[in-house]
């Protein structure tokens, strides 16, 4: 009888380098995210925030691009209270 190969492990999923480590603070109204991106590629940060009172408008901030090593402040806010705010992650568009 033939012997079979021994089975070998699935390999862990490698893990991505990228995206810009933020915080992201509530104080009111007001929402400031604070971040810094450790990777060697440009994350480009988009500041979401969604407002407590059905009649205020949510916002979804414009592209802001955070070089390797880079760090910035993007604010937001409400008319009256922040319900959740978050900050989305994008790669630059590669080029031609």
């Amino acid at each position: 009888m033939p012997a079979e190969p021994p089975v070998r492990p699935a390999r862990p999923p490698v893990r991505e380098l990228f995206g810009a480590d933020c915080d992201t603070r509530i104080t009111g109204s007001t929402v400031v995210a604070s971040c810094h991106n450790g990777y060697p590629e440009t994350d480009l940060l988009r500041l979401h925030v969604e407002c407590e009172r059905w009649w205020d408008v949510d916002g979804d901030g414009a592209l802001v691009p955070l070089d390797p090593a880079g760090r910035t402040r993007i604010t937001g806010r409400c008319w009256k209270e922040v319900r959740t705010a978050w900050v989305s992650h994008q790669r630059t568009p590669e080029g031609p």
